[in-house]
């Protein structure tokens, strides 16, 4: 089996250094765009220890961190959120542009005194990807009728270009902010690799074709959900993760029913657990740990 070839061309990225491009050799492999390095972080908070705390030292703590969120928030690089359910009460979500960034993200709130009334009950590391199921055909039978082979500097040149060319037209995408929306769904999912069902056997075109009409229900709901698709493979214990962003939470479940019916989901996708979210800002911690009787947007029922 081929080694993966590596090549050291720019990938459009602000940090200074160039990640290491990866140039695949597997023509059944469509190729890929790598952007923001993701996680989300879900916590319960044990309300029974912060009920003990009189209100002028909550305000002070949840000041302290509120402080914190805000310089994170203003750049469109984190966005907190209250779970709706029990798997979580809290979940935050950070976009970063490395993964040594984002360990800097995750301990946000480790200086603060909240910290210590926050449990972890959860996670998921990813990075935001783009699959270029048509760019991968087109350059793939582009190769095999010139007669170039797979892994050679010829072949790794014709993907390098690819590459290039769609990571500048798709940069606004593969390095987005956190959508402004008032709702999250979060939700991981796998690929099925049965022996009736296997995601990984069909032929590229087939894929190709599968995703081209599951994308098609997607589009539909496009003026009204946001979505960002991330990959976890080799970096977590699900393939993907989906985040979707509306200020109608009915929408996510509109959409997810309609593309249930997609073969490329109702044949081959396996589904995690969901977690929704309602936005939370930093000047709006307050009324979520100290309690709010109000109901409209932007404020907190009390716990």
């Amino acid at each position: 089996m081929r080694e993966p070839v590596v090549s050291n061309a720019p990938t459009g990225t602000s940090t200074g250094k160039p990640r290491p491009q990866v140039t695949l050799t597997n023509p059944e492999a469509p190729l890929t765009l790598e952007g923001s390095a993701v996680l989300h972080q879900m916590f319960a908070v044990d309300w029974a220890a912060w009920r003990n705390l009189g209100t002028l030292e909550q305000r002070e703590i949840v000041g302290q961190a509120a402080s914190r969120l805000e310089s994170a928030e203003h750049a469109g690089q984190t966005g907190a959120y209250a779970v709706l359910g029990h798997k979580a009460d809290l979940l935050v979500l950070h976009f970063r542009r490395s993964f040594d960034e984002l360990l800097a993200a995750q301990r946000l709130f480790q200086p603060c005194r909240l910290h210590d009334y926050l449990k972890p009950v959860g996670s998921f590391l990813s990075v935001v990807e783009l699959s270029l199921y048509d760019s991968s055909v087109q350059v793939y039978r582009d190769l095999e009728r010139r007669g170039i082979q797979p892994g050679s500097p010829e072949w790794s040149q014709a993907i390098v270009e690819t590459l290039e060319r769609q990571r500048q037209a798709m940069s606004p995408r593969l390095w987005s902010s956190i959508p402004e929306s008032r709702y999250l769904c979060f939700y991981p999912m796998n690929r099925k690799r049965g022996e009736a069902d296997n995601w990984y056997r069909l032929p590229l075109e087939e894929r190709r074709r599968l995703m081209h009409e599951h994308g098609q229900s997607g589009r539909k709901y496009a003026s009204k959900v946001k979505q960002i698709i991330t990959s976890s493979i080799g970096l977590d214990d699900w393939e993907w993760g989906v985040d979707l962003f509306a200020d109608d939470p009915l929408l996510f479940k509109q959409l997810i029913y309609e593309m249930r019916f997609d073969e490329a989901s109702a044949r081959y996708a396996e589904f995690g657990p969901f977690y929704v979210g309602v936005r939370i800002r930093a000047h709006e911690l307050e009324d979520y740990f100290l309690g709010s009787h109000k109901t409209e947007p932007g404020s907190f029922p009390s716990s």
